[in-house]
């Protein structure tokens, strides 16, 4: 299994790098990277786009969602019912969003390997007889860069493109005032420490990983974050449905 991941996912991923560092003036290591990103970008662009409309699908829902809950409370039978048919009238998959984000995993994690294993030695015995093998790839980056080592900027950027790509997904919800209003307002509770969680995390392991793949992160989470922006601006369906469920459950 490793063998094949290294053949279909990493040696690819590994020689691109190597080609973008060959021909981009100067051999800079940073605009390769950036390069190899955009690319990567491009290819999983289909994948992208459908989960994060995926994500705004279930968006636009929540304030449905909410007043399910607020209507039926407690019933969880008939409020499931009533959720699958809120689901299937506006033609939305809750599921959907997830699909495609697992499909990309191993991509990134042949961009990890690649990083975490470095541009020298054997790794560059993995290169492709058609690809001109440099003796060795210089990790300074703009003549200031260093990409071999943990670098404090690009961990903070990556961390503010996290941030910035998760506050796009929050949405402002009124108060519940149900029996189950607990429930939900600790699960905003969570959300909202996601929210703050997730680029901290984004920034400590920034702090302890090569910064080429800070860079890489900083680059992917920033480009997903303007898809996103985009995606989020475009007129809804006109085709979604429209309106609460009045009391209608699935027999």
């Amino acid at each position: 299994m490793a063998h094949i991941f290294q053949i279909i996912f990493y040696q690819p991923i590994l020689n691109l790098l190597v080609w973008l560092y060959n021909i981009i003036p100067g051999q800079d290591l940073g605009l390769a990277i950036i390069a190899l990103t955009i690319l990567i970008k491009a290819v999983l662009l289909p994948l992208s786009k459908q989960a994060i409309k995926s994500q705004k699908a279930l968006q636009d829902l929540q304030p449905k969602i909410d007043e399910l809950k607020k209507k039926y409370g407690d019933k969880k039978d008939e409020m499931g019912r009533a959720m699958l048919l809120l689901y299937k009238e506006n033609k939305v998959n809750p599921f959907s969003s997830c699909l495609p984000l697992l499909i990309q995993l191993p991509f990134l994690w042949a961009v990890f390997m690649v990083f975490r294993d470095g541009l020298a030695g054997d790794s560059l015995n993995l290169v492709y007889s058609f690809i001109s093998r440099p003796e060795a790839v210089n990790s300074m980056s703009l003549g200031f860069l260093e990409l071999a080592k943990p670098n404090v900027y690009l961990a903070l950027l990556a961390g503010a493109a996290q941030f910035w790509q998760a506050k796009m997904m929050m949405t402002k919800k009124p108060a519940i005032k149900n029996s189950g209003a607990k429930d939900e307002n600790m699960m905003a509770i969570m959300n909202k420490q996601m929210l703050y969680f997730m680029p901290v995390l984004t920034v400590f392991f920034g702090l302890t990983l090569p910064g080429g793949l800070t860079l890489y992160w900083f680059i992917t989470t920033a480009l997903t974050a303007l898809q996103q922006l985009y995606i989020f601006k475009q007129p809804e369906n006109k085709n979604q449905g429209s309106g609460i469920i009045e009391g209608q459950v699935v027999k």
